[in-house]
């Protein structure tokens, strides 16, 4: 835990996700990684304070300004180099709307982290053999971010089958989690994440590899007969080569 005027090379933020026991796992398999590759990081443990994203996609200004002051009063305690995070929500809030507060800093997702350790040699994979797996693009990672081909390297080096739903990329449909839609009243006949499973069947995939705690969430939820839902730390590090 990085402690007020401390320092190290990754600051691992983990999100409001963290506080749910699925998404957990995805956290410990990402930090099991990370150790193996003998990155130095920490995380703010009690110190790491709501970010304010859900509070801004719900329209509610103040509250966001009054947290994201918080946030960037405490990053501003503690030197680091990046912020790593597996949650897409934080990576945006965190590295496009809070440089207009005065907080600038590197914000990465896992899945570039991950890449970039693969690419490096730090990790080595051994693609498994699995049943075809899709990678379901969160939309704030693709849509927001224009960040598309580092899980898929990824996916192609820890799975020996990977297929690609139709709507994909930048394109991609999103789970039904975003946008504050969760905690809202939507009159739907059809749930998002029912359809994006559906798309994920035509493809023929029986794994849906998620980057997102929502995404984890959403499809997670989807009742009957359905694909696996994997985070992608979890399917590389099943994948890992261990020395």
């Amino acid at each position: 835990v990085l402690g007020e005027g401390e320092e190290t090379d990754i600051l691992l933020w983990l999100g409001e996700g963290a506080y749910d026991r699925r998404y957990g796992r995805s956290l410990q398999a990402l930090v099991r990684l990370m150790q193996h590759a003998g990155l130095r990081f920490a995380i703010l443990g009690a110190a790491e304070t709501d970010s304010g994203d859900l509070a801004r996609r719900l329209g509610d200004e103040a509250t966001f300004q009054m947290l994201a002051r918080d946030v960037i009063a405490t990053l501003g305690s503690r030197r680091f180099s990046r912020i790593v995070t597996a949650d897409p929500h934080s990576l945006h809030v965190l590295r496009n709307e809070y440089p207009a507060m005065g907080g600038q800093w590197t914000v990465m997702h896992h899945t570039a982290l991950l890449d970039e350790l693969v690419g490096s040699g730090r990790l080595a994979l051994s693609a498994r053999d699995l049943p075809p797996v899709a990678w379901h693009d969160p939309c704030y990672l693709a849509r927001y971010n224009g960040e598309t081909e580092a899980p898929r390297r990824l996916l192609r080096a820890a799975c020996s089958q990977t297929v690609e739903m139709e709507r994909h990329g930048t394109r991609a449909m999103c789970c039904g989690g975003g946008g504050g839609n969760p905690v809202s009243d939507v009159d739907a006949q059809e749930r998002i994440p029912d359809l994006r499973m559906g798309q994920a069947q035509d493809a023929g995939a029986q794994i849906v590899a998620v980057g997102c705690p929502g995404c984890t969430a959403m499809l997670e939820g989807v009742t009957g007969t359905r694909p696996e839902v994997r985070d992608i730390a979890e399917l590389v590090l099943d994948a890992m080569v261990r020395p």
